[in-house]
């Protein structure tokens, strides 16, 4: 089975919505989302922890000033991270809840706060060691065949648990999110990037840009002389070194600012061989073997 990809030279987060203060205003969120799906990005990837729901209700809102907007887009988010960064005294723990009765409450809030009908991908954020397969397995098959979502996917595991979790599902899990970047290069190593694409995830790469780290050292100096030389944009560069790899990875880039958006659309669809392993080899700070 081919390894779906997503069509798109890069996935929007929108983890960082919640924290402009223009985009809570409905209609200028939607003049945004609207200018994106010009510039052929229509991919949105959001979370329930991401401003504690503000950001998909802020999304919701957008929408339903504009409904024509929803049928153009296509949108994932994530769930199982509770507690999140819980305030000290609050007697509150973080954990992670795959339940079937968290997912399924999940589910319905993001829906209900991002005003679409269906979520396209919806992906368990962090795996949870106490996860009872067979039961969250069979919730998200459901979820599924009602329609609610598109399909089912994981983020941050590990190819054992999203295994133990397909064993128990009719449904193939069908996207990957996990940190991957130039300065990130481990899933290239340790096989895990091998087992989502063996498995038919859609990859998704979070934190493409390494925080801010990819332009500083040398790093920066390669991506620079790279952006010269094909007329792009270091950041641009950096997201080109992503697609190139097998089956196409989607870079989740945060920023809301459009230039900052239009900047790292200036890149190549890939990069030459030679050019890939230099960003490589700048980055881990020696040739390969």
């Amino acid at each position: 089975m081919p390894v779906p990809t997503f069509d798109v030279p890069f996935v929007l987060g929108m983890m960082r919505l919640h924290e402009t203060a223009e985009m809570h205003q409905p209609n200028h969120l939607a003049d945004w989302i609207e200018a994106r799906l010009e510039q052929g990005l229509h991919w949105f990837d959001h979370a329930d922890i991401y401003g504690n729901g503000a950001g998909e209700t802020l999304f919701g809102q957008a929408l339903r000033a504009r409904p024509a907007l929803a049928n153009r887009l296509s949108v994932v988010t994530k769930a199982s991270i509770a507690n999140d960064n819980p305030s000290p005294g609050s007697g509150k723990v973080k954990h992670y809840n795959a339940s079937p009765a968290y997912l399924n409450r999940a589910i319905d809030d993001a829906l209900n706060r991002l005003s679409v009908e269906r979520i396209d991908h919806f992906l368990i954020h962090r795996p949870d060691l106490l996860m009872d397969a067979e039961a969250t397995g069979r919730a998200l098959d459901e979820a599924i065949e009602a329609g609610k979502i598109g399909a089912a996917g994981v983020s941050n595991h590990l190819a054992s648990q999203w295994r133990r979790l397909q064993n128990a599902m009719h449904h193939p899990l069908r996207a990957n999110q996990i940190e991957l970047s130039i300065a990130h290069s481990a899933p290239l190593f340790d096989g895990s990037f091998d087992d989502l694409c063996a498995d038919s995830h859609a990859p998704m790469a979070w934190s493409p840009l390494a925080g801010g780290r990819l332009m500083q050292g040398e790093i920066a100096h390669t991506l620079k002389r790279l952006a010269n030389e094909h007329d792009s944009t270091p950041g641009a560069m950096a997201l080109a070194w992503l697609r190139s790899l097998p089956n196409r990875p989607a870079p989740v880039v945060g920023s809301v600012k459009p230039e900052r958006i239009t900047d790292m659309l200036k890149g190549p669809e890939s990069l030459p061989r030679e050019a890939w392993y230099a960003l490589l080899e700048a980055a881990r700070g020696h040739c390969v073997a």
